[in-house]
């Protein structure tokens, strides 16, 4: 099939299509005698694959050697595992970052006395680089010593 053809089949863009493919992550399709690019059934599954695996969150580099590794399938899983559980810790350590931002901002709108920005608490708990004013502050990856700028 042609390359829209098969981008449709996916619901991938023709540019995705040719992203993976400079990115190694799906084979190079075959070319006709007028050098159009002909992809296969084995093309639409491999480009399936990389789209539920980008859905998940799973990076390029993940994928790759997820699909170095699908191309072995006599080979033990432990290395899909490895990869699966090392993405999966990210996650829920995003998750984590993800609670504490929530919780922080929570705190602030419930803290606004909705009167005048000059007296507004959420600008000035923003202002704060410090964090002084943060009652949750594992909220967003601000790190000692990260460069700062002032308001």
């Amino acid at each position: 099939m042609a390359i829209g053809k098969l981008a449709e089949q996916s619901g991938c863009s023709v540019q995705i299509v040719r992203h993976y493919e400079q990115a190694g992550l799906l084979p190079q399709p075959p070319r006709t005698g007028g050098n159009q690019r002909r992809y296969g059934e084995a093309h639409l599954q491999r480009l399936q694959f990389i789209r539920h695996a980008r859905d998940l969150g799973f990076s390029l580099d993940d994928i790759r050697e997820l699909v170095t590794l699908a191309d072995k399938p006599e080979q033990s899983c432990a290395a899909v595992d490895r990869v699966a559980q090392k993405h999966l810790e990210e996650i829920e350590r995003r998750l984590k970052q993800l609670q504490g931002m929530r919780a922080e901002l929570q705190r602030m709108v419930r803290a606004c006395g909705r009167g005048r920005i000059a007296d507004c608490r959420i600008i000035e708990t923003l202002a704060d680089f410090s964090h002084q004013h943060c009652q949750f502050h594992d909220h967003g990856g601000a790190k000692a010593g990260a460069r700062r700028r002032k308001l």
